[in-house]
């Protein structure tokens, strides 16, 4: 048997992307059927998943997909290169505990040295390179025996995202920004967040883990027993016949709840997570008002359009218009307006507005409409 120390950290590096999450905040353009993974949100020609893979596909020996049974046909189109023994389908969304536990319990029982890192399908990144060391020193340091989270350099004082506070500088070779975790803390108000800022010791928590897989499920089963138990017993059948008969069985019980919960925070409790700060663009692309922060007008119009056959007039307007139709969209004298026409549905807000389209979803959903959903 091979000793793992003596193997380098990024030749035993496998990346997993969860793919889920339906992205209400972005209806009707990302719904159930066609989350905003699957969609170019930034104008580059490529999928939000797509720039995922391509991120991560140079550093490591694998990547694995976890998402649900219905985009199965979709992620396989847009990601030709995925071997069929690292996509993992759900048959119901269970929160990111379970879909990274089974894909860390599938990978350890194919390799028990393996170093997995979980990276979401739906965040826009760059530079890439900048990312990538990243990545390469929380590897480095996950060898080391540690669950490694990618902080995010905060850019404002933002209240939409948890934060990490870092502690004491880490020596690790390969990894001199590692430091370790001091707390990870909740979503804070206005007045906090710009004290965390000022600091200059809190990172935005994006939800990037990077650990020997073996740390993770230790975790797991010291603070989800049950949760632990299941995605083992499926992930032992998952390379035999049986796969399809467990997972059916096993899996609708399994608890939701968010890595985060099962994992991290209690890690960090016992001292066993470091973070890497990332000095990277990141956005996660929560609403509309990021996808005209991502997309800023391309002419003197003051309107961003996003769309293969758009038909937009505008005067004396700005805002983000999202179609795929060949509707003829006319904007006069309004400001950071939000249009998005499809073949079912249109939305109009504003920017300022644009965390309030989830009210919107929820509303229709308790109509029972759910075939705009």
């Amino acid at each position: 048997m091979r000793d793992a120390a003596s193997v380098p950290a990024l030749e035993r590096f496998h990346a997993v992307i969860p793919a889920g999450g339906v992205g209400t905040r972005l209806w009707p353009l990302s719904r159930a059927a066609a989350p905003k993974f699957l969609h170019d949100l930034t104008g580059s020609g490529q999928t939000l998943i797509r720039a995922t893979w391509d991120r991560l596909a140079p550093l490591a020996r694998g990547v694995m997909v976890v998402t649900g049974e219905a985009h199965e046909g979709a992620v396989r189109r847009q990601l030709p290169d995925l071997q069929e023994q690292d996509l993992v389908l759900e048959p119901e969304p269970k929160d990111s505990a379970a879909a990274i536990g089974l894909a860390a319990a599938i990978l350890s029982l194919r390799d028990p040295d393996t170093i997995m890192g979980s990276f979401a399908a739906d965040q826009v990144i760059g530079p890439v390179e900048v990312f990538q060391d990243a990545v390469a020193q929380a590897v480095a340091t996950a060898a080391t025996g540690r669950i490694v989270t990618i902080g995010i350099t905060p850019s404002h004082p933002a209240t939409g995202f948890g934060y990490i506070r870092s502690g004491r500088r880490l020596r690790v070779e390969g990894a001199p920004d590692a430091h370790d975790v001091a707390a990870f803390v909740e979503k804070p108000d206005r007045r906090v967040a710009e004290r965390y800022v000022t600091s200059g010791r809190y990172l935005w928590n994006a939800g990037m883990f990077v650990a020997p897989v073996a740390l993770m499920l230790e975790h797991l089963a010291a603070h989800e027993p049950d949760l632990h138990a299941g995605i083992m017993e499926i992930a032992r059948a998952w390379d035999t016949p049986q796969r399809d008969e467990v997972m059916a069985r096993v899996w609708p019980g399994l608890k939701k709840t968010a890595i985060d919960y099962a994992v991290a925070e209690p890690a960090a409790t016992a001292g066993d997570v470091a973070v890497i700060p990332g000095t990277f663009t990141w956005d996660d692309v929560g609403d509309f008002a990021a996808i005209a922060r991502l997309n800023p007008a391309r002419d003197a119009s003051g309107i961003t359009v996003i769309g293969d056959t758009p038909r937009v007039y505008s005067s004396d307007a700005s805002g983000v218009v999202v179609t795929d139709s060949d509707r003829v969209i006319a904007l006069i004298g309004i400001e950071d307006v939000v249009v998005v026409d499809t073949g079912d549905a249109l939305l109009v807000t504003t920017t300022e507005h644009a965390q309030d389209v989830k009210k919107a979803v929820e509303s229709l959903k308790a109509r029972g409409a759910d075939d705009v959903l």
